[in-house]
């Protein structure tokens, strides 16, 4: 049964709870809601508190205008003050992105988990790229050219075409098209071009593990890894394996055991 929480700005934000034992937040990345998360949630509560939610804008959860990183991060306070003041964080692709910024803000986090975050190589090329894709699906989303915004931004990810074509049509795709500008915002596509946040993951003082599997594009290897050397407490593991879209019973007992 979907619960809610109401965030700093008023927007009630949509979760699930399953298991017992320490909390983990669940953070899914770009055009991803509740259920694109859930069969890993479904996993971590044989060891956990697994809390999955759906990020403003997709789901069940509101969307009060504007927007921003910092709404988002008070999404995620509001969910760790509901389950008892403190919790563990999982954040997948640009929601690792999330999880990173909310363990810098300050809040009572106690362990994180970053799995594969996107960050792109601080080089020219790979910053104007970024830069330039990001520009691209944003202009196509202000004119509402959303199955548009989604190929375009799954094309230059690798999805496969007729996985793309699928996506475009999907009504639930399309009603979060929107919400790719959040990520963006996340990521800093638009400000930085998506590079790592050098001093930011340096600022972070918890314990973190980072994943990335041996099946992953190589630049997922190789950023999980940069990190993992910036942080002061982190850790760098590879899923043997494991893609971009590892399998939750992979995942869960690694994100568990580090938890727990």
């Amino acid at each position: 049964m979907t619960s809610f929480v109401t965030s700093k700005d008023g927007t009630r934000i949509a979760f699930d709870r399953r298991g017992r034992g320490a909390p983990v937040i669940v953070v899914g990345g770009i055009l991803c809601d509740r259920d694109r998360t859930r069969p890993l949630a479904h996993e971590l509560a044989s060891r956990l508190t697994a809390i999955d939610y759906d990020r403003r804008g997709r789901g069940e959860s509101g969307n009060r205008a504007p927007c921003s990183l910092e709404r988002e991060i008070e999404d995620i306070a509001a969910l760790i003050a509901e389950v008892g003041g403190s919790a563990a964080v999982y954040g997948h692709s640009s929601g690792a992105a999330l999880a990173l910024n909310a363990a810098v803000r300050g809040l009572a986090i106690t362990k994180l988990v970053l799995h594969e975050p996107p960050y792109g190589g601080d080089d020219d090329e790979s910053v104007r790229g970024a830069r330039g894709l990001a520009e691209q699906v944003r202009d196509l989303l202000h004119e509402d050219r959303r199955a548009e915004a989604i190929t375009t931004f799954l094309g230059a990810a690798g999805v496969p075409p007729e996985m793309i074509e699928a996506m475009a049509r999907d009504p639930k795709m399309l009603a979060m098209a929107p919400t790719m500008l959040h990520d963006f915002e996340v990521m800093g596509e638009l400000r930085t071009g998506g590079v790592i946040p050098r001093e930011l993951v340096r600022a972070i003082r918890i314990p973190t593990l980072v994943l990335a599997g041996t099946e992953s594009a190589p630049f997922f290897r190789d950023t999980a890894k940069r990190i993992a050397e910036l942080l002061p407490d982190g850790r760098y593991q590879v899923l043997d394996g494991q893609d971009h879209g590892a399998a939750p019973d992979v995942v869960a007992p690694i994100v568990a055991t580090f938890v727990a």
